[in-house]
C-alpha cells in the first residue's frame, strides 16, 4: 500500500466542481434474436437507468472521498433538467450557471452488460453572460477546485476563467479536459486527459502540434514525449495521462513516470466486466481530492490510479444508476408503514425507493465488494462516523443493517431508542459512506445478513469475531468479520444521559 507524502493540507474550504452537467440514461435489456429486416439484435427493454453525467458524475463519485462538495454547473429548465436536478439533490450543493438550449442527455442501449448503441440528444451550452455572486464567493471559499470540462461551454466564460485562474495562484485546480473544450488555466496543478484525448489534445496546443520528431527514439511520438510537451503548452504543474489498465503517466516536476494500478486494486479488477464508463471522473474526482486533503502530486495520482480501477471493477458508472421508475422518496412514504428497507442517493449502487437487497445485488453483479455494519446508531457521534467511514473504505458499498424501533427496546430497554426507526435512517442515508440501509425487527442481525450475504460485516469495538452470533452465517456466505476500534470516548448513552444532567458508567458502543 503506497503511503501519501503530504503537504501542507488546504483546509479552507469544500471541493468545487466547475463543469458542464449531462444526464447519463442506460436503457437496458435482453438481445436474444435479430431482427429480420435486418441484421441487428432486437432488444427486449427491461428498466431505464437514470445518473447524473459529466460533471454531475464527477460531482457524485467526488463524495466518495471527500464529505464536501459543491457543483457549478449549468442545467436546462426542462424535463431532463428537473431529472438532473433531482438526482443531484442528495449529492453535493448546487450552484447553477444558465443553460441556453435544453439539457444534453446521453442515452446507451445495453444487453448482456454490453453496450449495443449510444443516442446522444440536447443543444444546451452555457451561457456567456456574467457570473452571480454566488457562483464568485463559492469559488472563494474553495479548498480546492475540479473542472469537468465536456465541452459545453461552461470554461469558456471569460469572467470564470479569470477566476479559476487566480485560484490556481494559492488552491490546487485539477482540470479535466475535453477535446471540444477550452484549455486550461495557467498554473492548474493537474491536468487529466485519457491517452486518446490527449493525442487530440495536441492539435489545440501549439507548440506540441510542431513537435520535433529528432528527440523520440526512432524519430517517432508515443505519448511519454506528448506529455510533457502538453504540460508546457497548457503552462500547468503537472499532466496525469490515464492509461486504463496500465495505470497513469504522469509528467510533473520536469521527468515522467508510470504509476501502475497497485496489486490489490489490480487483482480486483482481473477478471471484472469492464464497463469504462465514467473512469476519468472518477480519477479526476478521487486526485483533487487528495490534493485538497494535502497530498502531493505523486500521491494523489496513485490514489486516483487505484481509485479509477477499483470503480470500474465494481461495475463503473452503472453502479450510481436509480431507476427511471422510483426516483421519489428515500423511505417509505407512510409513517405508519412496517419496518422495511431504504436506499439511498448518495453513491453508488442505490435506488431511493427500491429495496437495499437491489443495491446488494447491484455490486454483486458488478463484481465489487459489498460491506454491511449494524447497530442502533441511536444519536449519531463521531465514533460511529469514522467506524462507518472505515468501513465503507473496505468495498463498494456499505449496507448498514439498522436495529428496528421494537429492537432497540428489547435490546435497551423501555426508553430507547431515542430517534424513530425512520429519522435514524434517514441520517445515516445522509452520509456519504452510507449506500443503503436496511432496517430488521430481530435482537440480531443473522437473518438479514443471511439474505444480504455481505463480503465484509464490520463490527466496533473489541468483540471476538467468533462470539459474535452473526459470525456462522457471515463465513458460511465466504463473507468475513472484520472489527475496527471505536473512536474515543463516545457512546450514546453518555451523551443521552449529559443531556438529561445525568452521569452513566461507560458504555461500550
Amino acid at each position: 500500500m503506497r503511503t501519501a507524502r503530504r503537504s501542507e493540507p488546504s483546509d479552507t474550504g469544500p471541493l468545487v466542481i466547475v463543469g458542464d452537467t449531462l444526464l447519463d440514461v442506460d436503457v437496458e435489456g435482453r438481445a436474444d434474436r435479430l431482427c429480420p429486416e435486418a441484421p441487428v439484435p432486437v432488444v427486449d427493454v427491461g428498466d431505464e437507468w437514470l445518473r447524473p453525467g459529466g460533471a454531475g458524475l464527477a460531482a457524485a463519485l467526488a463524495t466518495r472521498s471527500t464529505p464536501d462538495v459543491v457543483l457549478i454547473t449549468a442545467i436546462g429548465d426542462d424535463d431532463a433538467g428537473d431529472r438532473l436536478s433531482r438526482l443531484l439533490a442528495d449529492t453535493a450543493e448546487m450552484v447553477s450557471v444558465p443553460l441556453r438550449g435544453s439539457t444534453v442527455c446521453k442515452c446507451r442501449v445495453r444487453a448482456g452488460g454490453q453496450s449495443l448503441l449510444r443516442m446522444d440528444s440536447g443543444d444546451g451550452r452555457a451561457e456567456h453572460a456574467p457570473l452571480d455572486d454566488r457562483v464568485h464567493r463559492t469559488l472563494d471559499a474553495a479548498g480546492a477546485v475540479l473542472v469537468s470540462d465536456y465541452g459545453r461551454g461552461i470554461t469558456a466564460n471569460q469572467a470564470l476563467r479569470a477566476h479559476l485562474t487566480e485560484l490556481a495562484r494559492r488552491v490546487p485546480v485539477v482540470w479535466d479536459p475535453h477535446p471540444s473544450g477550452s484549455s486550461p488555466v495557467d498554473r492548474a496543478r493537474l491536468v487529466t486527459p485519457n491517452e486518446s484525448e490527449a493525442w487530440r489534445l495536441c492539435d489545440h496546443a501549439g507548440d506540441v502540434a510542431r513537435y520535433d520528431t529528432a528527440g523520440a527514439p526512432g524519430g517517432s511520438v508515443s505519448i511519454r514525449h506528448i506529455a510533457p510537451l502538453l504540460r508546457h503548452a497548457w503552462r500547468c504543474d503537472g499532466v496525469a495521462v490515464t492509461l486504463g489498465a496500465r495505470g497513469a503517466l504522469l509528467a510533473a516536476n520536469g521527468s515522467s513516470r508510470t504509476i501502475p494500478v497497485s496489486p490489490g486494486a489490480a487483482d480486483r479488477a482481473a477478471g471484472a466486466h469492464a464497463d469504462t464508463c465514467g473512469a476519468g471522473d472518477r480519477f479526476a474526482s478521487a486526485a483533487a481530492a487528495e490534493l485538497l486533503s494535502g497530498a502531493d502530486t505523486d500521491a494523489a495520482v496513485a490514489t486516483a490510479v487505484d481509485s479509477a480501477a477499483r470503480f470500474v471493477a465494481a461495475g463503473g458508472a452503472t453502479g450510481l444508476s436509480l431507476k427511471a421508475a422510483h426516483r421519489a422518496a428515500s423511505v417509505p412514504a407512510d409513517p405508519a408503514a412496517p419496518a422495511d428497507l431504504v436506499a439511498s442517493t448518495a453513491s453508488a449502487p442505490a435506488d431511493p425507493a427500491a429495496s437495499a437487497f437491489d443495491v446488494a445485488e447491484r455490486v454483486r453483479r458488478n463484481g465489487g465488494t459489498l460491506v454491511a455494519a449494524g447497530g442502533c446508531f441511536d444519536l449519531l457521534h463521531p465514533g460511529h462516523a469514522r467506524l462507518l467511514e472505515r468501513a465503507r473504505e473496505l468495498g463498494d458499498a456499505l449496507v448498514v443493517c439498522l436495529n428496528s424501533d421494537r429492537s432497540v427496546r428489547r435490546l435497551k430497554g423501555p426508553g430507547r431508542p431515542i430517534m424513530a426507526e425512520r429519522d435514524r435512517a434517514r441520517l445515516l442515508l445522509a452520509m456519504s459512506a452510507v449506500d443503503a440501509v436496511a432496517i430488521f425487527d430481530e435482537p440480531t442481525p443473522v437473518s438479514v445478513l443471511d439474505r444480504f450475504r455481505p463480503d465484509v460485516w464490520v463490527k466496533g469495538g473489541d468483540y471476538d469475531p467468533d462470539t459474535l452470533p452473526e459470525a456462522d452465517v457471515v463465513r458460511g456466505n465466504g463473507g468475513r468479520i472484520e472489527v475496527l476500534p471505536l473512536l474515543g470516548d463516545y457512546s450514546t448513552t453518555k451523551l443521552a444521559a449529559t443531556a438529561a444532567g445525568t452521569r452513566q458508567p461507560r458504555e461500550a458502543t
